[in-house]
């Protein structure tokens, strides 16, 4: 059994290949190729771009693929989304579609595009969205660079953000949110019927996940003496509780935990004045609920 997978091509790409390398998947792309190679002998992977990728997975070119709920609804496609997996190319934020216009317009709700250009790459979500607003507006396909548009070569964009940073580099201001969108792992519903490849799937949605659970934790390990245990444990968060285990030394115990790397730089100074000795911080790759 091969179980085809599409990745994102573009600015998704080095995080997702990111995440499967922490998920137990080694890919190895060359610089011009489509057709990566990963160290699972069931998988075979190609590139596509997001925008695309719907339709391939649900015409059965791959079995399923990762890509955005954004385009998924723009494409209307006859997919199943499998689940979601949080995580983009720079934060873990959802991924906006604003409507925005530049800072200067007198434009301060949908209400006011009326008769107006919009520019985008969404269109038809863009326009369910006019739809509802009961908005008349031409929206134009934009092939790129839609942040430079507005106000000469459109009234407004509707344009992705993750931190807002382009969209104020380029003096816009956000008018309203068309639509919010995560990563989703969706597949082909006949691939889904069969068993051998929807076990794949399965297996490949929670090593995925659990990686994504990692990404902001450390684990933390301790020696602690029985007179300051009490005392240590209280100040550690943890998924459950802390692994306590004796050590070969009587009245000594090492403690192990799961935590937030946020947290760390300003716990380990609490732990050390609590008694804790010999703290250990490493890295994770996944943490599975």
């Amino acid at each position: 059994m091969i179980l085809k997978i599409a990745l994102p091509k573009g600015s998704l790409e080095e995080a997702t290949f990111q995440l499967f390398e922490k998920a137990g998947f080694h890919i190895v792309r060359g610089a011009r190729s489509y057709h990566p190679t990963v160290n699972d002998p069931e998988l075979e992977i190609v590139l596509y771009r997001p925008q695309e990728m719907p339709r391939y997975v649900e015409d059965g070119v791959v079995d399923c693929g990762l890509c955005g709920h954004d385009w998924v609804v723009e494409n209307e496609a006859d997919v199943q989304e499998v689940c979601e997996l949080p995580y983009s190319k720079a934060t873990s934020r959802p991924i906006r579609w604003v409507l925005a216009v530049h800072e200067d317009a007198r434009i301060k709700s949908v209400k006011d595009l009326q008769g107006k250009k919009i520019a985008t790459e969404l269109v038809r979500v863009t326009k369910q969205y006019l739809s509802q607003k009961k908005v008349n507006a031409e929206v134009e396909f934009s092939w790129g660079a839609t942040e430079v548009k507005p106000p000469k070569l459109a009234d407004a964009i509707v344009e992705a953000t993750e931190t807002g940073s382009s969209l104020q580099a380029n003096h816009l201001r956000i008018v309203d949110t068309v639509l919010v969108s995560t990563t989703r792992l969706i597949a082909n519903k006949k691939s889904l019927k069969n068993n051998a490849k929807k076990q794949k799937i399965d297996r490949i949605v929670l090593l995925l996940q659990g990686a994504i659970h990692a990404q902001d934790k450390v684990g933390l390990k301790m020696n602690v003496s029985k007179s300051n245990l009490e005392k240590v444990l209280k100040l550690l968060p943890a998924l459950r509780k802390p692994t306590v285990s004796s050590l070969s030394s009587d009245g000594w115990y090492d403690v192990d935990t799961v935590i937030d790397e946020a947290v760390v730089r300003d716990l380990i100074p609490d732990l050390c004045k609590a008694g804790a000795e010999g703290i250990i911080e490493y890295p994770l790759n996944k943490v599975i609920y």
